[in-house]
């Protein structure tokens, strides 16, 4: 599985790009914008072919999952400590975020999938994840529950190491948004996985 979460500021053409990855196989879109308004996030969506609007995840502005038939939704580590999540629980399907296997390994059943991080330096931030053993301690991975999408780092040139590790999917942030050749870049890593 792979998935895309989109950059926090906007990005030139950021829609189209993102229905273009829909067409050639993404399976999920993250929408991680904590600065804009509801208005911006209704016009962002509508800009986001219909068709795969099932296949959107929110970060913020969660009411507007009703009318755009958007059932999934991502909460933070803080929100699911302070169990911001639980309204959401039912017809909806849930994710979070960890930075370790062990917080990863007590997630109850009702989580779909986390995402664990940093796996490799971050493209996006300079700098963080240098020092990560993220990618060590997969191997102590056991909670067969809730499915584990790695996400830091991760480009078509190292795609493949993540796949050989213990994990579910692979989630991209950098590697699209920081390319002149976004679509490209996505088609690379697809064709990791479908290989």
């Amino acid at each position: 599985m792979i998935l895309v979460i989109t950059p926090e500021l906007m990005v030139p053409n950021e829609t189209y790009f993102i229905n273009q990855m829909f067409q050639e196989g993404l399976n999920l879109l993250h929408i991680r914008k904590p600065w804009i308004s509801r208005n911006e996030m209704i016009e962002f969506l509508t800009q986001i072919d219909e068709t795969f609007h099932s296949q959107l995840v929110l970060h913020t502005h969660y009411d507007l999952g009703k009318e755009f038939s958007i059932s999934r939704f991502h909460f933070r580590e803080i929100d699911r400590k302070e169990k911001v999540y639980k309204s959401f629980m039912k017809e909806n399907t849930i994710s979070t975020s960890v930075h370790n296997i062990g917080t990863y390994n007590t997630l109850d059943k009702e989580w779909e999938y986390a995402f664990i991080s940093p796996f490799f330096p971050s493209i996006s931030k300079k700098g963080y994840g240098l020092d990560s053993t993220i990618k060590e301690e997969i191997k102590y991975r056991n909670n067969p529950d809730v499915k584990l999408i790695a996400l830091g780092g991760i480009d078509q040139n190292n795609i493949p190491k993540v796949f050989e590790s213990d994990v579910d999917g692979a989630a991209l942030l950098g590697a699209i948004w920081e390319s002149e050749e976004s679509l490209k870049v996505f088609k690379k890593c697809r064709n990791v996985l479908m290989s």
